[in-house]
């Protein structure tokens, strides 16, 4: 599948990958919902790519994920012409922290610093029911595999157990973010996204997320905490089924 690297942004996403151990790989291509991503400026080498090399499985259900809205009219055009439904999942903004000078410190007390703790495989069940696109076994098994692979963050309450919490994607993006409704309005999640900023920029990698269009709650916290959106950058899901 040929690549074309839109910016330095993106090319730090794709390096990412590298990153995970094959084994890890192996397992979710076969576990996990076929997931298809690329990054290209050329509109005609896009449109071969897509028709005319092997780069593709079409006969598969999968799902093309955070590419740039600007080639959604050439996605839609290439599911009629090749008979395979397609259906919008998400519009998204992209936002992303450039350096560690553009993070905001929030104000938290101790006491919720005394309880910030990274997940455990007991919890996936928890987050697998409040997670949008989860709910299922393979939402389940894909949790399981983030909580083992990746690093996680949760506030627990006085008794131990996770009110709110925030993943990793396999790409390293922010996600799952989520605060049970009777401990919201507390700043919890704002304190996790902090929290994990602050190690990734330490460990060396790109902090970003993506929020979902009409969700200003989210993009007002991830912006009030430093994080930079690009106004022309809209990131779509679009999920193809034969």
């Amino acid at each position: 599948m040929k690549v074309l690297q839109k910016d330095e942004h993106m090319a730090a996403e794709s390096v990412l990958l590298k990153h995970l151990p094959k084994s890890f790989q192996n397992k979710q291509a076969s576990d996990w919902r076929k997931k298809v991503t690329f990054y290209c400026l050329d509109e005609k080498m896009l449109r071969k790519m897509l028709l005319e090399e092997d780069a593709i499985d079409w006969s598969a259900d999968f799902t093309f994920e955070c590419f740039d809205n600007s080639h959604t009219g050439l996605l839609k055009e290439v599911s009629t012409q090749i008979q395979v439904s397609h259906t919008h999942l998400i519009c998204a903004y992209q936002l992303y922290l450039p350096n560690s000078s553009h993070l905001v410190t929030p104000a938290f007390n101790s006491d919720i610093n005394s309880r910030i703790s990274s997940l455990d495989l007991s919890h996936a069940h928890l987050v697998n029911q409040t997670w949008k696109f989860g709910g299922d076994e393979l939402g389940y098994k894909k949790i399981v595999r983030q909580i083992s692979n990746f690093p996680s963050y949760c506030i627990t309450d006085h008794q131990g157990q996770p009110v709110s919490w925030l993943l990793l994607h396999e790409n390293l993006s922010l996600g799952m973010l989520y605060t049970l409704p009777e401990h919201r309005r507390k700043g919890y999640a704002t304190v996790l996204v902090y929290t994990m900023a602050q190690r990734l920029l330490a460990e060396g990698y790109p902090v970003f997320t993506y929020v979902e269009e009409g969700n200003m709650v989210s993009f007002k916290m991830f912006k009030n905490l430093g994080f930079i959106d690009d106004p022309s950058v809209r990131r779509i899901w679009f999920k193809f089924a034969t």
